[in-house]
């Protein structure tokens, strides 16, 4: 059956004092809102529609996709005001009806909530809690058949003593939830539209309300205040490390790793403590990464070694290569296999060759470096000229004496040699030497200069 999804991210938030609306804080380094569109993306719906309200400029902004309809609710007048504004653009059999602000909602739950959408049947998603407060309570009759839902503001205290919890997570029939929203009355506590009233109304028509109960809580809160996005994160975060120990990776505190983007492992991978992976990353088998390492969309290739506190974005390191400790890959930075980048060594569109070194204190932009070659300390590629970046070339075997100046464009042959504290500006043969710096003297009798007497 075809389907749509409709998205509520309307509301405020007001009790996160912040001037970005409320779906678009992050977990895990993107909006509560692309979270719950990426689940959605994951059930092939025939269309995803974003209702908006506060902020709506700044969210069709930060989440525009051409799978997106957003659809705008210039006042919030209730949830199934909200589902009304989406109407006229629902043409599947089923809708489902999703929160921006629970961003946990896992795929297969949600597909066994929709299994129990039907012509004669609606799904509805609960959650059985110990502190229901807030909730809606779901009404069930003495046969246990869901009868209605109750919001915390207008339950007696008999309903409130209902421990299964309302989520507002829906799968209902296409065809009859025009007729439902035209029914909806706003006579209660808020004075708002209850999508949640469509329960009674369904029961009335003779309809069955099946529910699916989500297992785990964490996954139905939605974050109302930055203590909330805190537990989100901290759940997140677990779940993730969970995963990724279950595939192989040794992480020596679980509790100290972040992940914020889409990674994939191989086994016997070790991570030490306050990791954190962002964006695309691909780790191989036998990857060992030190403590207090950023890694961003990057790739480390079998047996690679990331040490301690190194920083790589757009970087590849290659198989049993190493960086760090302190080394920072820049976009394009790319290790050969065995290759060697030390402390405080930056790289950016940087290809070092297989054995390639650079052990310390160094800054190569835009370079080739073949194999084996050596950098020393205190080398930099010139490679901008205030106006334009040129390239640095080396071939294999080269070596480069500590503090040399390197003055792109330039090509050093293979086998060539650079004296220490050299500027290099014109190319150099192949195993030939240069030596660009001033001739030494020696002035005799010199006299260093005095602190002044105060």
């Amino acid at each position: 059956m075809s389907l749509d999804i409709v998205i509520l991210a309307a509301g405020q938030g007001t009790r996160m004092r912040s001037a970005l609306p409320k779906v678009l804080h992050p977990v895990a380094g993107k909006p509560m809102l692309g979270h719950v569109i990426d689940t959605a993306r994951k059930l092939a719906p025939r269309k995803i529609h974003v209702v908006i309200g506060h902020g709506a400029e700044l969210v069709r902004e930060r989440l525009a996709a051409d799978d997106i309809n957003f659809v705008l609710q210039a006042e919030q007048l209730g949830t199934g005001h909200a589902v009304a504004q989406a109407l006229p653009a629902l043409e599947a059999e089923k809708v489902l009806i999703l929160y921006g602000d629970v961003p946990l909602t896992q795929v297969e739950t949600l597909t066994r909530l929709l299994e129990q959408a039907n012509e004669s049947q609606l799904g509805l998603l609960t959650v059985n809690l110990a502190d229901p407060t807030g909730y809606g309570r779901i009404v069930r009759d003495a046969n246990g058949v869901v009868q209605a839902i109750v919001e915390h503001k207008d339950a007696s205290e008999a309903q409130r003593a209902i421990c299964e919890g309302n989520t507002g997570i829906l799968a209902v029939p296409g065809k009859r939830l025009g007729d439902w929203l035209g029914r909806l009355s706003n006579s209660n506590a808020q004075g708002e539209y209850y999508l949640t009233d469509v329960i009674a109304m369904a029961v009335a028509d003779g309809l069955v309300v099946a529910t699916e109960t989500a297992q785990d809580e964490m996954e139905v809160l939605g974050a109302n205040d930055r203590i909330q996005l805190s537990q989100l994160e901290c759940h997140y975060q677990q779940r993730m490390a969970r995963q990724l120990m279950a595939q192989g990776v040794t992480l020596f505190d679980p509790h100290r790793f972040d992940v914020r983007g889409e990674v994939s492992v191989g086994r016997d991978v070790t991570i030490d403590i306050n990791v954190i992976l962002e964006g695309r990353v691909v780790i191989e088998d036998d990857v060992q990464i030190g403590p207090n390492c950023v890694i961003k969309d990057s790739l480390l290739r079998r047996g690679a070694i990331v040490k301690a506190n190194s920083h790589l974005e757009g970087a590849e390191v290659g198989e049993g290569a190493d960086c760090g400790p302190f080394a920072r890959l820049r976009p394009g930075a790319k290790l050969g296999a065995k290759a060697h980048v030390g402390n405080f060594v930056e790289l950016k569109n940087a290809v070092l060759g297989e054995g390639a070194k650079a052990g310390h204190l160094s800054y190569l932009g835009d370079a080739e470096i073949g194999a084996r070659t050596n950098i020393g300390a205190g080398t930099i590629t010139c490679n901008y000229d205030g106006a334009n970046k040129h390239k640095t070339v080396m071939g294999e075997d080269v070596f480069i004496g500590s503090n040399s100046s390197i003055v792109a464009p330039v090509t050093l042959g293979n086998g060539a040699t650079t004296g220490a504290g050299s500027t290099v500006t014109q190319d150099v043969p192949a195993a030939a030497l240069a030596v660009g710096r001033a001739k030494q003297r020696n002035i005799e009798g010199w006299k260093r200069p005095q602190k002044m007497p105060k």
